[in-house]
């Protein structure tokens, strides 16, 4: 793989380089009137931090593991692949009843009986696999066009945020034009050139499930081995000596092949995001093919998660700055969660659909809707207020009135006393996290369009609830360590995180 990144850069790069050189003139430029700014960093945003300080509070993975956090390491790292793999036997053999494999073991069957259940790695599907990967690839060179001709839209080179070593990346931003082609031929081959089946990701579900455990293993173990010996920044690499933690969370912080292709935008966005959409209408066009219908729970579940989906890709520019990016370093928690987490865990609602299809009532159909678009509205309005609040430092209107906010002050790394605005206005004095709200909203109406019949479908909000409250907990630690007094101020004037009047 790393010759077909680097000979698709080599390629690609006689096509843009002219727009690139001054895409990156254009962000060198950007990143000097930058420096002697102060990004504030509430809700998940970056600040420049220092070398290794120990200091609590600090984003990451950690310095030193205890035996407790590696015996949890390493049980992570074999209960979440098997525990995909339940899923799909549970699917592909009991029509998605959790309780049908342990009732079979209660009964009796063995060891081996069960592992004749698992899915086959074939041929057929690691081609599918593999041309996936080398497709994406390609299209991460391809320069942007969408954002000359959508004025609204940022696309191209990019300007990251500063590392805790101080340095900042440019970024290939394509991601919606990547989507929008990838699309465009799916559908062309599934109405007129008629290549391959559109179910063909739901043909080789299982074999895939095998490729994609390969690769996200792989890439953990590459990723692992490259900050050792090759790292893109050293300053930026974490070491706590512990084999296991390191490779589950990752060493550096923002690992790249050459100048351009950085690990954490593209496995997360590219084979991960875009395919969540062409996994889902892979498996309408097999509930048609099954069926001859296509039902109104799959349609909304199709409708609803692309919404998702194409907002993400809308703001792939905002994404450089949230914490996968900025904070998280890159191993087996993102590789493995890139390549088998997202496609397997974030569809279940349409695989399920596959084998349980489910007719909703009108009024049902109308709740899921209501409660799927409010919670998207809510999402990025939310965003789009704390954005508009900073780029304006504070002088605008939110909500019809001038905002509300808290002036804070902290010690940077380098010894400076800095200040920080901490919004209490619009939906930022409702809660501290009202976006995650809006996101839980959309993540149960996935789960409410399957009906009532069985639990699989719903762990989609089982999960994000655990990583949204983890994640609310992880981020006010860090602001309460970095804010000192001033964050209880704030945290007395918005008490509550998620849900007013209860949590």
């Amino acid at each position: 793989m790393h010759k077909a990144i680097v000979d698709v850069y080599l390629v690609s790069s006689q096509y843009h380089r002219r727009e690139t050189d001054m895409s990156v003139a254009k962000a060198r430029s950007a990143i000097r009137s930058r420096e002697a700014q102060d990004t504030p960093a509430v809700n998940g945003q970056s600040e420049v931090a220092g070398k290794r300080s120990g200091k609590a509070g600090e984003w990451g993975r950690a310095w030193e593991v205890d035996l407790f956090t590696s015996l949890g390491v390493i049980g992570l790292m074999i209960l979440f692949p098997v525990m995909v793999f339940y899923f799909f036997v549970s699917c592909e053999k009991y029509q998605c009843a959790l309780s049908g494999p342990i009732l079979d073991i209660y009964s009796g069957k063995g060891v081996y009986d069960m592992w004749q259940m698992l899915p086959k790695a074939t041929w057929s599907a690691w081609k599918v696999g593999l041309i996936w990967l080398t497709y994406q690839v390609v299209q991460y060179f391809v320069p942007d066009i969408l954002h000359y001709i959508l004025p609204s839209y940022k696309g191209g080179v990019q300007l990251g945020a500063v590392t805790p070593a101080g340095n900042q990346m440019l970024y290939l931003v394509n991601g919606l034009q990547v989507w929008v082609v990838t699309h465009i031929l799916f559908f062309a081959n599934a109405f007129y050139f008629k290549l391959f089946s559109p179910a063909i990701v739901f043909d080789n579900w299982g074999g895939l499930l095998w490729v994609a455990n390969t690769v996200g293993y792989s890439l953990a173990a590459f990723a692992y081995v490259k900050a050792h010996f090759f790292p893109t920044s050293r300053e930026d690499c974490k070491f706590s000596g512990n084999v296991f933690y390191d490779y589950m969370m990752g060493v550096e912080l923002n690992p790249r092949i050459g100048k351009w292709f950085d690990f954490k935008l593209f496995f997360n966005g590219r084979p991960g995001i875009v395919a969540w959409t062409i996994i889902n209408l892979s498996f309408a066009f097999k509930q048609y093919e099954l069926y001859g219908y296509v039902t109104n729970s799959m349609i909304l579940v199709n409708f609803l998660q692309a919404i998702y989906v194409v907002d993400y890709f809308w703001n792939e520019t905002w994404y450089l700055n949230t914490i996968d990016i900025c904070h998280e370093h890159f191993g087996w928690y993102l590789g493995w969660g890139d390549s088998v987490g997202l496609p397997y865990l974030y569809t279940l609602q349409g695989l399920y659909l596959v084998y349980n299809p489910v007719s909703l009532s009108y009024l049902h159909c109308a709740i899921v809707l209501t409660l799927g678009l409010s919670g998207y509205y809510i999402f990025r309005d939310v965003n789009h207020q704390k954005d508009y609040f900073r780029r304006n430092d504070g002088n605008c209107i939110i909500w019809g009135k001038k905002p509300e906010y808290i002036q804070c002050s902290y010690t940077s790394s380098d010894g400076k006393q800095r200040q920080s605005k901490l919004l209490v206005s619009g939906w930022w004095g409702v809660t501290r996290h009202m976006n995650y709200t809006g996101d839980l909203m959309g993540s149960l109406a996935y789960c409410l369009a399957t009906g009532f019949e069985h639990l699989l479908p719903y762990f989609y909000i089982i999960h994000m609830v655990t990583l949204l409250v983890h994640r609310c907990l992880r981020d006010e630690h860090r602001c309460k360590c970095k804010y000192g007094k001033d964050w209880d101020v704030y945290t007395a004037r918005v008490p509550y995180r998620l849900i007013p009047g209860v949590f």
